[in-house]
């Protein structure tokens, strides 16, 4: 009980800032100026939704049926939720005009979310409305039963399924649904999520070529197991020294004078931070004499930052990367450092939503047979990693090999913030050289990073991080646009404060030296 409580307010921390499978910062917002009309939804259904779920459908063995009528902007549609075996619960939702199209979102975290979450419902109402028939999944199991990765002791096929049978089985499904119910199949696919579901729109592209035509891969947590390790040695870094949010901000302000200007512009965000040098025990002040106030870091404080930025180490071998600096910024309009919560524990009493999550999975998917007393604090950094490859191996979506999904014609964008303070952001980039190297000159034809200066996890942070990728997407799956820019924004008490180009990278966005620098129009995009 005592850890079913812990994780559920873990998981309202990460939901309260930003760790869930928002589906994009701000998808669909473009639709007016889409190269393709992809509101246009004349397509009516040609069965009931009763009779679709009257149906024998593969391995279902649980279903209902029921239609919603209008309300507001959302369109009467038919629900259709049920059970995959073993326990992979599953929505779609048919609207009573389609625009033949079909769109799922992913999961945050260790994922068993309620498919009647608030934020779930917002996201599959903003499909709906244009005309998309929307799927989502669990991924099998109830997190409200079984918190973080405790079902592992009930069933350890769940694993599997939360790894990435789950998605391919509800979307399979829900595309002979879609077919059955409607006079035609989907013409195209999508996906859009972040965060874990960032990983499982990888993880589709590698796994399941032929699931979606377009993938949307937000913040991917593509390496479980590293990000495992890094949040091991980050609570073992900062477990015993005090960083409240007063210090952090300090630290802050001082990456900030120290690297706001490395690209040429000075205006409160980092082009790329790991052009960043800053050392926390040679560039804050130190306490001494027994001061310890909000002005300075003591040696020991100093140390657990700087552990933080260089990421877990064995043996004088790096094993992961680090956050960068930056990503421990108090945002404009937010009382706290980004790090507290995440890294750095809220209260003396708490502990961080990244070690929750590393801890889960040691306990449960690391240890055979599963040890949920485990104390983290007996990870050896040196012998233990190897310990992680079997898991990581059914969930790392590190698969560089998208050769079958780019001769099927699939599209990826993948968007990631340099400010990441969860998940490391330099997995997006080493997944996307990685796929540069195995799939050859060819990969921007089909594969496309955009990182985003200033942003945190998903969206946040003082960056332009309101922005629609998902119309960009849809441009290039069916008009063959590739995007070479996508126009962000940031909105500050609901005005638009700047606009930005991000671009694809290695290209960064370099001001042309004329007009404001919070417009988007005096940019452009260069490889630097």
């Amino acid at each position: 009980m005592q850890m079913a409580r812990q994780w559920m307010a873990a998981t309202a921390l990460m939901a309260s800032l930003g760790f869930v499978s928002q589906a994009g910062a701000q998808a669909f917002a473009e639709v007016q100026q889409a190269l393709v009309d992809y509101s246009k939804a004349d397509l009516t259904p040609r069965k009931t939704c009763d009779a679709v779920a009257k149906r024998k459908w593969k391995e279902v063995i649980e279903i209902k049926a029921a239609v919603v009528a209008a309300s507001g902007d959302v369109p009467a549609f038919c629900r259709i939720t049920g059970t995959i075996k073993p326990e992979v619960a599953f929505e779609v939702t048919l609207p009573a005009r389609w625009n033949g199209r079909f769109y799922m979102i992913g999961n945050g975290g260790h994922a068993g979310e309620n498919l009647e979450d608030a934020a779930r419902v917002t996201q599959r109402n903003a499909a709906m409305q244009l005309g998309f028939a929307f799927a989502q999944t669990n991924t099998g199991h109830d997190s409200r039963k079984e918190p973080g990765v405790s079902y592992e002791l009930s069933n350890p096929a769940k694993a599997i399924d939360y790894a990435y049978r789950a998605v391919h089985v509800t979307a399979t499904t829900a595309k002979d649904m879609i077919a059955a119910y409607y006079p035609k199949k989907a013409s195209h696919s999508y996906w859009n999520s972040c965060s874990n579901g960032g990983r499982q729109g990888l993880m589709s592209a590698q796994r399941y070529p032929k699931d979606f035509d377009g993938v949307l891969a937000n913040a991917p947590w593509a390496d479980h197991t590293g990000f495992t390790v890094g949040a091991l040695w980050n609570q073992r870094a900062v477990a015993n020294v005090s960083l409240t949010p007063a210090k952090l901000a300090t630290v802050a302000d001082k990456v900030m004078a120290r690297c706001d200007a490395i690209d040429g512009l000075k205006d409160d965000q980092i082009d790329d931070p790991r052009k960043c040098d800053f050392d926390p025990r040679r560039d804050m002040p130190a306490c001494t004499g027994g001061r310890d106030d909000a002005s300075c870091l003591t040696a020991a404080q100093a140390d657990a930052i700087a552990k933080v930025y260089s990421g877990p180490q064995a043996g004088g071998k790096k094993l992961f990367y680090g956050f960068l600096p930056g990503s421990e910024a108090v945002a404009t309009g937010n009382p706290q450092s980004a790090w507290m919560g995440m890294i750095v524990p809220a209260s003396p009493t708490a502990t961080p939503a990244d070690f929750n999550l590393a801890e889960n999975t040691v306990r449960y998917l690391m240890l055979d047979p599963p040890q949920p007393e485990y104390d983290y604090r007996k990870f050896d950094f040196a012998n233990d990693v190897k310990l992680l490859e079997p898991w990581g191996a059914i969930v790392n979506a590190r698969n560089p090999d998208l050769s079958k999904f780019r001769k099927r014609g699939g599209k990826m964008i993948m968007t990631y913030g340099w400010a990441d303070q969860i998940l490391q952001p330099e997995q997006g980039v080493e997944y996307y050289e990685a796929a540069l190297q195995k799939n050859g000159a060819r990969t921007p034809d089909f594969l496309r990073l955009f990182m985003v200066p200033g942003m945190t996890h998903c969206q946040g942070g003082n960056a332009t991080d309101t922005f629609d990728a998902m119309t960009a997407l849809i441009n290039w799956v069916e008009k063959g646009k590739a995007p070479d820019k996508v126009i962000a924004a940031r909105v500050f008490q609901g005005r638009v404060a700047r606009t930005r180009p991000l671009c694809p990278y290695p290209q960064v966005a370099r001001y042309s030296g004329k007009g404001s620098i919070d417009d988007a129009a005096n940019f452009s995009c260069v490889v630097p």
